[in-house]
This record gives structure tokens, C-alpha cells and sequence, in this order.
């Protein structure tokens, strides 16, 4: 029974005397993973950052093409790295569409937000394959009401969503500047008929870092 008792008391006395693991891990540098050189390269998130402008011509497809002509337009919009190979961009765009002959109104105008991601695709590089959703507000250049008619609905504020894809070629760089061109085809999830574009036109970058 005694020896019993001096081993207990021993094991006790070592257990009492042992190092607490928990200030080792106080102790512990909670910013080391800044020192391990492989989770910083592959950690490429947001390494670059550049701001664009666009313009063009946007081509109604289908039934679009029945209430309104093409249209120019420009655009702001700014690309950051998100994966390896793969950008993600943020666009904004403004359009005035001409409607045809039967239409009562003088035109409408149309503010598209967009979001997506671009693949860089190594087999076909310098192109780029981009895709995303879409936010479309349009509204009618007239003060009157007139919802029976053609359109009329436009004449108070339209708000649609929808999905693209484009197809994105540089052409030129100069430093922190570069230029190409863009074709993008959009739907907007219109009931109860789907409204198609078709766009093209210019790019201009800047690189800010």
C-alpha cells in the first residue's frame, strides 16, 4: 500500500512539474506563417489590381431587335488577380438605345452592372474567356405614362438580371498600359421572352499595381 501511495505521489509531483502546453502555444508567434515562403507564393489574391475603359456598339438580338436600334456605349470598370490564371472583374456601362418607328418615346436609356471572373486560359493565350452575371436598369426618355402602349412599361423604371460571357484580346502594352479588343454576348432573364445582346468594341487598361 505504501509503495502505492509513492508511486501516485510521484506521478502527481511529475504531472505538477510538467511544461503547460498551452504556453507553448502562447509563446508561439501567431504571425510565423508570414516566414513560410510557400504559403506566401501561393497566395496571389488581389497582387494586382488595374481600372479599365470600354466602348462599342451593343447589337440587339431576337425580338430586341424589333423595339430598338444598336447602340453605342461606354464603360468604367476595374480586374484584380483572384486565382492563378484567373481575374476577377467588375464592370458598370451606360447605353442610349433609339427605339424603332412605332415606339412613342424618344429613346431609353440603360445602366448595366456587372460581376464575373476572366480565365486566361494557357492554350490560346493572350485571350481570355470571361463570364458572369449581369444587373440591367432601364428606363424611357419620356415623361409620359403610357403603359398600354408599345414599351410602356420602360416609362417606369425596368430593373433586370441576367448572365454573360465575352471573349477578351490584348493587342497592345506599354508598361502599365495596354489596349485590346472585346466581344460579350448578354441575356437578360426578360419574361416572358428572354432579351439577347451582342457587343463589341475597345479596351484601354491601366495597371495600378
Amino acid at each position: 500500500m505504501k509503495k502505492l501511495i509513492t508511486i501516485l505521489a510521484l506521478g502527481l509531483a511529475s504531472i505538477l512539474h510538467a511544461q503547460n502546453p498551452m504556453q507553448d502555444f502562447a509563446q508561439e508567434d501567431p504571425f510565423a506563417f508570414k516566414n513560410d515562403s510557400v504559403a506566401v507564393a501561393n497566395d496571389i489574391s488581389f497582387s494586382h489590381l488595374s481600372v479599365f475603359l470600354e466602348g462599342g456598339e451593343i447589337y440587339p438580338m431576337g425580338d430586341l431587335m424589333d423595339a430598338v436600334k444598336n447602340a453605342l456605349y461606354v464603360g468604367i470598370g476595374t480586374r484584380y488577380t483572384y486565382w492563378e490564371n484567373v481575374d476577377g472583374i467588375v464592370m458598370f456601362q451606360f447605353a442610349y438605345f433609339k427605339p424603332r418607328p412605332d415606339i412613342y418615346y424618344d429613346g431609353v436609356f440603360q445602366f448595366m452592372g456587372r460581376v464575373g471572373a476572366e480565365w486566361k486560359w494557357p492554350l490560346i493565350h493572350p485571350v481570355a474567356l470571361g463570364a458572369g452575371f449581369t444587373c440591367s436598369w432601364t428606363r424611357a426618355d419620356t415623361d409620359k405614362q403610357l403603359y398600354s402602349e408599345v414599351g410602356g412599361t420602360l416609362t417606369d423604371n425596368e430593373t433586370e438580371f441576367g448572365w454573360f460571357a465575352r471573349i477578351s484580346l490584348p493587342v497592345f502594352k506599354f508598361n502599365k498600359y495596354s489596349a485590346g479588343f472585346h466581344i460579350m454576348w448578354e441575356q437578360l432573364w426578360t419574361l416572358p421572352e428572354r432579351s439577347n445582346m451582342l457587343s463589341a468594341g475597345i479596351t484601354i487598361e491601366r495597371s495600378i499595381w
